[in-house]
């Protein structure tokens, strides 16, 4: 909904007065006048202007205590098209704070002119501020606030306190504990403390006392930081741990494992992982070491890696508190390379043959077939196909396609090492003709996979021996008298399928189960869909476009948006109005390149036309009206498909991102003011049209407690633009009772 927000100042005027009744305003009694407010600690200044994508200016940061907010939208701040925007501090998100509630509408034609001020008390954390206005979701950003009014240039004091039992000469006897404190005089406040131990170890976080139990002479470094930046000087403390007294006079045992991905001759491959492990039952394990071949021994501290091609040996051993050293141990293996691997994929290649008119279309039927070569080395394992966006099938031979349309063929192959190639494509057209007449299938329905009513069996929707769909001979669309006529159909259907080779058995059941589920047949289940788009131009003819843009009719009986013409508007049905009803239809995401559909299906909305409180016919819906989203894309506005645009938002979470060019079904059902809207059979969101929702205006002649309380009303579909393309096809509607 990016574009709809270019609205006229007296839109804009409306627009402010409804935000003010909902609460977005800003702190009672804010003048405009800087000079009459009491000066507070420091002056945060947001200014907004014609770009919805971000503010024209904001600050980063600022530092605990009392501040003075403005936030100006004015036609001095770059505004020249009375466009209203709000600053919101975000109270709901655990990540930011959320103690301070700022809610500013600001316009150039307000009392203001577009100037507020208001007061606040910030503490030390990350505020979150946005614009609240659908389609501004960028207009946002992140506060920093941090302790302290002045700038804090003093490193931490930092001071370390070893504890544990000493004997007379001030040794540790079994264990010191090692505690560090430090405080900041700078007053920005500690931001973190770290110690390290030795000469070479890495530093650590330090969040309790370290306990050192290991014998032998010991060295802690610390130091600490501000959250300004300071650092503390490093500082150590040296002490020695010895074992107590004891009578141990065992040495630990040791052990070792060799890990890692081995040849059919029993090496490793590219490098192998030595595990070495120690225990003492005695004073306990103080110290393990390993040497790699004839190098010097080592500290262990974690699993050796061995990299070097070659045979070598890892001694170990290790070494008990009481001063008992293990016999050394080996471990002996080899090392070598990895074979050469296969990470090329195959090359295809495809041919269509047949009988061709003077306009290149096939007569009768084309035959595709594919070929595949693999120069990785590993060789060519399979090679799939799929037929109109339909599902990949194992390739076996040329495939024939006598089915009379434009048609397109995907395909790719894979090799034994795993590599698969991009998919290519082949398009072409079928005429009927050579004594092939067209199939007489009793409906048409290419989805990808087999869908009873609206249950989704998953089984792949594949051509038939008649060159009918499944889909398309279960004629669930059509309406019947009883639930058990309507499984005994299918069950007709199912067992010539299974006969054929067609589906297998488990495919049989699962259609036979998702037939049970769909009800259909039932009392109050029957479909009984009016069709108010069957995809012929006599059809499409009474329909209307209002505002910009356009739908374009297509070979295949769907029309697409944005084809001739750019711009904002929606095709609407004047033909009737509907109260309750259930809405279906189908629509596929064809923006082009990488771009992703945008538009939106608009219900109960009233005549577009002679209204006097709006005089552009496409905004009727959007004012009046709501408008269930189809949009795809993962970033850019927050409402994504199955949204009730500007009231119930549906994120990535409930709705994802669609693949580009497949077949969705879309079910909009309204009773009364509630709103359910199903995405391939998938309830993805449920609304309720309370009083008070409303974000635009209310009209005078409104039935209900709002502006959007219509008890019925139109249906129409939006076009947005030539680049967020969306077509549609297929579109039923059944009143309820």
């Amino acid at each position: 909904m990016r574009h709809l927000l270019r609205q006229r100042r007296v839109w804009a005027a409306l627009l402010a007065t409804m935000l003010m009744m909902l609460g977005l305003q800003t702190t009672a009694g804010a003048q405009p006048e800087r000079a009459t407010r009491a000066a507070a600690a420091q002056t945060l200044t947001w200014t907004a202007g014609d770009d919805i994508t971000k503010y024209v200016s904001a600050p980063t940061t600022a530092v605990a205590g009392t501040a003075t907010i403005v936030f100006e939208n004015s036609v001095a701040t770059g505004n020249t098209m009375g466009m209203p925007h709000t600053l919101t501090f975000a109270t709901s998100d655990p990540e930011f704070n959320s103690d301070v509630e700022l809610n500013i509408l600001a316009n150039p034609n307000d009392a203001q002119g577009g100037l507020h001020t208001a007061e606040v008390t910030l503490t030390p954390g990350r505020y979150f501020y946005h614009c609240t206005i659908p389609g501004h979701g960028q207009m946002q950003g992140i506060l920093v606030v941090t302790e302290g009014t002045g700038e804090d240039t003093t490193a931490p004091e930092t001071s370390v306190d070893v504890t544990g039992t000493q004997n007379s000469q001030g040794q540790y006897v079994g264990s010191a504990s090692v505690a560090i404190a430090a405080s900041d005089p700078g007053g920005s406040g500690v931001d973190r403390v770290e110690y390290a131990l030795g000469d070479d170890g890495a530093w650590l976080p330090y969040t309790t006392p370290v306990v050192v139990d290991q014998v032998g002479a010991h060295k802690v470094r610390y130091r600490a930081s501000d959250k300004a930046g300071n650092v503390a000087a490093e500082k150590s403390v040296e002490f020695t741990v010895v074992a107590p007294p004891t009578d141990d006079t065992t040495a630990p045992e040791t052990s070792a494992t060799v890990s890692g991905e081995k040849n059919p001759e029993g090496n490793y491959l590219d490098m192998a992982t030595v595990t070495v492990s120690a225990s003492d039952t005695g004073s306990g394990v103080n110290t393990i070491e390993y040497a790699v071949d004839s190098g010097a021994w080592q500290a262990y501290s974690g699993p050796v890696m061995v990299h070097q091609l070659g045979t070598h040996t890892v001694r170990y051993r290790a070494t008990d508190k009481a001063g008992n050293v293990a016999a050394d141990k080996s471990v002996t293996f080899t090392v070598v390379a990895p074979p050469t691997q296969d990470t090329t994929p195959p090359v295809t290649g495809v041919t269509v043959g047949g009988t061709r008119n003077s306009d290149g279309a096939y007569v009768g039927n084309a035959k595709v077939t594919v070929s595949a070569a693999d120069e990785g080395g590993s060789g060519v394992a399979g090679i799939e196909y799929s037929l109109d966006a339909g599902p990949y099938l194992a390739y076996g031979g040329p495939v024939v396609v006598d089915r009379a349309g434009t048609h397109t063929v995907a395909y790719r192959a894979s090799d034994k090492a795993g590599n698969t190639s991009q998919p290519r494509t082949v398009s072409f057209t079928v005429v009927a003709g050579g004594g092939v007449p067209a199939p007489n299938c009793p409906e048409f329905d290419e989805r990808l996979t087999v869908i009873v009513g609206t249950v989704d069996s998953g089984v792949p929707n594949r051509v038939t021996n008649n060159r009918c769909r499944i889909n398309e001979l279960i004629e669930d669309e059509k309406e019947w008298t009883s639930h058990a006529l309507f499984l005994k159909h299918v069950k007709t259907v199912l067992d010539k399928l299974f006969k054929e080779g067609v589906v297998d058995e488990r495919e049989y059941d699962t259609i036979t189960e998702a037939a049970e589920e769909s009800g259909i047949g039932k009392p109050g289940q029957t479909e009984g869909y009016r069709t108010i788009f069957d995809g012929t131009a006599g059809s499409l003819a009474k329909w209307e476009q209002v505002g910009g843009g356009s739908f374009g009719l297509n070979g295949d009986g769907s029309i697409t948006s944005g084809t001739t013409s750019d711009g904002l508007g929606m095709l609407w049905f004047p033909q009737r109005k509907y109260g309750d009803f259930s809405l279906k239809l189908q629509w596929r995401d064809d923006a082009p390149g990488t771009g992703n559909a945008n538009s939106g299906v608009f219900v109960r909305f009233p005549w577009v036309h002679g209204n006097p409180e709006e005089p552009r016919p496409e905004w009727a819906a959007i004012k009046y009206g709501h408008e269930v989203q189809v949009f795809d894309r993962p970033d850019g506005d927050l409402y994504k498909t199955g949204s009730i645009y500007g009231f119930d938002r549906v994120g990535l979470a409930g709705a994802g991102v669609t693949q580009k060019g497949t077949w969705n079904d879309y079910e909009i059902q309204v009773v009364d003011q509630h709103y359910s809207v199903y995405r391939n059979g998938v309830l993805i969101n449920e609304f309720d049209n309370i009083g008070g929702q409303d974000f635009y205006p209310p009209r005078s002649d409104d039935p209900g407690t709002d502006g959007r309380r219509f008890a019925s009303g139109y249906v129409g579909l939006q076009v947005h633009s030539t680049t967020d393309v969306v077509s549609y096809r297929d579109i039923r509607i059944k009143e309820l009772p």
